[in-house]
């Protein structure tokens, strides 16, 4: 007897099971404050949350339109966090590569210091979150939804050619927001380019959800969307960076060392535009979304 088609929706529920485990794994890591648990977990929200949006044509309308807000409030409670430590860390490791004009040492101690104070002030809204009902509500519809899957029948379908349409989908939205945003007027740059990111970072979960049924093609495809993605990420944390280096009141001790950092930001984020155009026609070329 021949083995049966692996279908896209069995690929999906693949993934959000995956997903949610993992999800479900860390809690008392995060509660414990145990390394990159807090990027994990927030990770997992983001994949679970993409893959339910990705595919919200395989389920009943509306089925995970509630999961998909709980998820990101979830991601957003622990975002605070892992923003700010992120932040802390690349300032400081770029003001120790200062000239020693700059004061560099003193500049990375003031800056760590800072995100010290920071994390220790939004440390407790993470914990609350974990430990609020919300938390649980969303682990229990997770687990609900596996049990007894809300799909359309259009799930049955046979895996690869679905990939590859929703991968083309997707790479044809990440195309559209790349092309707004190499035309966007300066004001706008900035936002364009982070929607661009976004679009991006959603294609390549796309190819991470499709890779065990479609192998090596989907994973080309979503190599070449996390190049993409790393790109803007650069110039999106160039952007908050020279924000919050603005902002900082430290900076009239040392001027000289913030504005040399400052001076960095603004440089990483030109560079990065310089990047796109290259990095983008890597990625949007349409044979990269033929997985059957």
């Amino acid at each position: 007897m021949a083995k049966p088609e692996t279908t896209v929706g069995q690929v999906l529920l693949a993934r959000v099971e995956a997903q949610a485990a993992v999800l479900a794994g860390l809690d008392d890591a995060v509660r414990a404050d145990e390394p990159d648990a807090v990027h994990r977990m927030r990770v997992a929200c983001r994949r679970l949350r993409s893959a339910l949006r990705t595919f919200r044509r395989l389920f009943t309308p509306g089925a995970t339109d509630q999961l998909v807000t709980e998820l990101r409030w979830l991601g957003a409670a622990l975002g605070g966090a892992r923003d700010l430590e992120v932040l802390a860390e690349r300032l400081a490791a770029q003001a120790r590569e200062l000239p020693a004009a700059c004061g560099p040492e003193r500049v990375a101690a003031a800056l760590e210091q800072w995100g010290e104070r920071e994390y220790r002030r939004v440390r407790p809204e993470v914990v609350a979150a974990l430990d609020s009902p919300r938390r649980r509500a969303l682990g229990d519809a997770l687990a609900t939804l596996l049990a007894d899957p809300p799909l359309r029948r259009r799930a049955a379908r046979p895996a690869l050619p679905e990939l590859s349409r929703i991968a083309a989908r997707e790479q044809e939205r990440t195309a559209g927001r790349v092309r707004t945003a190499l035309a966007a007027a300066a004001d706008e740059r900035d936002h364009a380019l982070h929607e661009a990111r976004k679009a991006a970072k959603r294609a390549r979960y796309a190819g991470e959800t499709a890779a065990p049924a479609a192998g090596a093609r989907a994973e080309r495809f979503m190599a070449r969307m996390k190049a993409v993605q790393e790109v803007l990420g650069e110039h999106q944390d160039a952007v908050v960076a020279a924000a919050t280096l603005a902002a900082q009141p430290v900076a009239a001790a040392e001027p000289f060392g913030y504005g040399a950092l400052y001076g960095r930001q603004l440089a990483a984020e030109s560079a990065a535009r310089e990047r796109l155009p290259g990095v983008w026609q890597r990625a949007g070329k349409r044979k990269l979304t033929r997985f059957g």
